[in-house]
């Protein structure tokens, strides 16, 4: 694994996490259009729990976003180029690791389709399935559970 660090997110950090959302091959073809038109704000940032993984450059190579109410992963993304890293599980460890420091005891996972393995690997239990919400999201959705305790 390349040297990294995680670091929460600050304003002018938007920007390049929009462009890592919009430049994810996971959101492309029927995926699509859940991210047309999806920015990351500053104000988003200010908001919550956004952590950022940074190469020894400063390089994005990922990020998540966590909500503290209702206790929630909302986001996370990792570049392309850093998939297969182990940058997505660390980013998913630091997640729950701050869940807990906050006193969730649970945070839950609306999973993008083909990502609901990937979080079942690091633990989360699935609970239900989300209907779709057409016309953004014509697909059901895993809806997870990582317990934090």
């Amino acid at each position: 694994m390349q040297s990294m660090t995680i670091r929460r997110a600050v304003a002018s950090d938007a920007e390049h996490l929009t462009t890592l959302i919009h430049d994810s091959s996971a959101y492309r073809g029927e995926y699509a259009s859940i991210i047309s038109g999806y920015r990351v704000t500053a104000d988003y940032i200010a908001r919550h729990r956004v952590f950022v993984a940074v190469d020894a450059v400063g390089r994005l190579l990922g990020f998540y976003a966590l909500l503290v109410e209702p206790p929630e992963l909302d986001l996370a993304f990792v570049a392309d180029s850093a998939q297969g890293t182990g940058i997505g599980r660390l980013l998913i460890e630091h997640m729950i690791d701050q869940a807990r420091q906050v006193g969730l005891t649970d945070v839950r996972v609306v999973s993008h389709p083909p990502a609901e393995e990937f979080y079942r690997r690091l633990g989360a239990e699935r609970v239900g399935t989300i209907a779709p919400s057409p016309p953004k999201v014509a697909w059901e959705r895993p809806e997870l559970r990582f317990t934090t305790v």
